[in-house]
Formats: structure tokens, sequence, C-alpha cells
């Protein structure tokens, strides 16, 4: 039953890293929505997991907040942004597809070859996961500076969050209740005041595009 177990948080963990691969070279805000959802919920599930695992009851608290807060409430919230900002299409990445898959590979390399040492030095029922948790981090990254619409960026932001909650979730078995609270206010936070930088960048340059921010610079 535990190796089972284990092994779903290997599971867990690859379909972080898949879904953050597929939000690198999606075209459509729609879908990276739909996709940041789909990385929520199995954040909420790794993290039942482990605290089934571990016998830490607080985790199951943890987890439930964690589909309330990445599958319901932040997606309704995306959903309405993308309605009055009325960008539900065209993401205009700044690299092409194929080059952005390559840069993907290449960055996952680098996480595994990196979190090997750190793994081995861990004792969480997890710590096979960090190199996946680590490649999605930076695949997430990758996507909020490649991309050229706010919005786009925004989903890239709070998919680089899940990414990072579920690194310290495998790395530590679950940190204190308190600072996953935090975490969650910061987040809810650092969303409405970037749902406002939107608004005010629509409102001055009539796009959502960040390159035309280059222009406050010249002037």
């Amino acid at each position: 039953m535990i190796d089972l177990l284990t092994q779903a948080i290997n599971l867990f963990a690859a379909i972080l890293l898949i879904l953050a691969f597929a939000m690198i070279t999606q075209r459509r805000i729609l879908n990276l929505v739909h996709l940041f959802t789909a990385q929520g919920l199995a954040l909420a599930a790794a993290t039942l997991d482990v605290g089934y695992l571990t016998s830490q009851p607080h985790l199951y608290a943890s987890a439930a907040a964690t589909f309330l807060l990445k599958v319901v409430l932040l997606p309704a919230l995306l959903h309405r942004l993308i309605d009055r900002l009325q960008v539900r299409w065209d993401v205009e990445p700044l690299l092409n597809a194929p080059l952005t898959m390559l840069l993907g590979i290449v960055l996952v390399v680098f996480a595994f070859h990196l979190a090997t040492p750190i793994a081995a030095l861990s004792s969480s029922v997890a710590r096979s996961t960090l190199g996946i948790a680590l490649a999605s981090v930076l695949l997430s990254f990758l996507m909020m500076i490649t991309r050229a619409r706010a919005v786009a960026q925004v989903i890239g932001f709070l998919s680089m969050e899940n990414s990072l909650l579920f690194a310290a979730t495998a790395a530590t078995n679950g940190m204190p209740m308190l600072v996953e609270l935090g975490i969650a206010v910061d987040v809810l936070m650092g969303f409405v005041i970037l749902g406002v930088f939107l608004f005010q960048i629509r409102e001055q340059f009539d796009s959502l595009d960040t390159r035309h921010l280059e222009r406050l610079r010249e002037e």
C-alpha cells in the first residue's frame, strides 16, 4: 500500500511536468487556465497523498485549501478577468513552439542534474520528485519570459507558485499549516495586484502586450 501511494506521488509529479510542458507551447489563454486548473488538482491530490503517507492531518486541510484556491477560486477569477479584458484567444509567444520546446528540454535536463545530489540527502518520501518539481518551476519561468501578453505571464506566475509549493511539500514532507496559509494569502494578494496592473495596461495602451511598456521607458 505504501509503495502504491509513493508511486502515486511520482505520477502526480509527472502530471505536473507534462502540464508545464503543455503550457509553454499553448497559444489559447482559456486552455492555459484549464491547464492551470489541472495543475491545482494534481497538487491537491499529491498533498493529500503525502499527508496520508506521513500521518500529518494538517496536510489534509492544506489539500482542501489548495483545491478551493487553485481549482475553484483562482480559475473562476481568471475566467472573469479574461471575460472583462476580452482576451480569450491569441496568445503571442516571443519564441516559436519548436524553439520553446527545445529550451524546455534543456531546462528539464538541467533541473534533474541539479536536483540529484539534493534528493540523495533528503529523507522525504517523495525525494525522487524533486527534479520534476524543479523542472516544473523552470518551465513556468520560461513561459513567463517568452510571453508578450500580460495575462499569460500572470498564469505563468501562478503555475510557478504551484511548482514551488509541490517542491516544498516533496522536500519537507509538508510545511507548517501557518506557512501554507501565509502563502495562500500572498498568492491572493498578488493576484489582486496583478489584476489591477492588467487593467491599467489595457486602459493606457488598449492592449495587453507588455512590450508596450517600453514606451514608458523611452518617454
